[in-house]
């Protein structure tokens, strides 16, 4: 694999300063730099969107671009179909990756419509769980 996209879904704009008792200190910005760093062999983009649409669009014109995605879908991991159904249309590998552990919270976050889509999860591993899942991508 020579190129991974990270895709991060709404308010994770704010990710190191939004309840960081949840999420954490790492901005999103610091996190893909870090990933950059420990996977120096391989390409990594970063894209977030507070917008539905925007991360379709994104996952839609990938699939020439990128091997594999990382997605933190956030809230929208629970309610979109749309963006289960952009993923599925592709031929590309994707973890779907939560900071937080989504079974140990509120009932409506236990259902993730989008990880269905995606080959596994991480889950509940905070930001740990992403260099976790670009080594899983590169054994793909």
């Amino acid at each position: 694999m020579k190129s991974i996209l990270v895709i991060h879904g709404p308010n994770l704009n704010l990710l190191g300063t939004r309840e960081p008792e949840k999420y954490g200190n790492l901005s999103s910005e610091t996190l893909v730099g870090k990933l950059r760093v420990q996977f120096s062999n391989i390409r990594i983009d970063y894209f977030q969107s507070n917008s539905e649409s925007e991360i379709i669009e994104k996952i839609q014109n990938s699939k020439n671009e990128f091997d594999g995605f990382l997605i933190n879908a956030a809230a929208f991991s629970h309610t979109s179909i749309a963006i289960a159904d952009a993923i599925r249309s592709t031929a590309i590998k994707c973890l779907s990756i939560h900071i937080t552990n989504i079974y140990q919270r509120e009932g409506f976050r236990k259902v993730d419509i989008v990880g269905e889509a995606c080959l596994g999860s991480i889950v509940g591993l905070g930001t740990d769980g992403y260099p976790i899942a670009v080594e899983h991508l590169l054994t793909l």
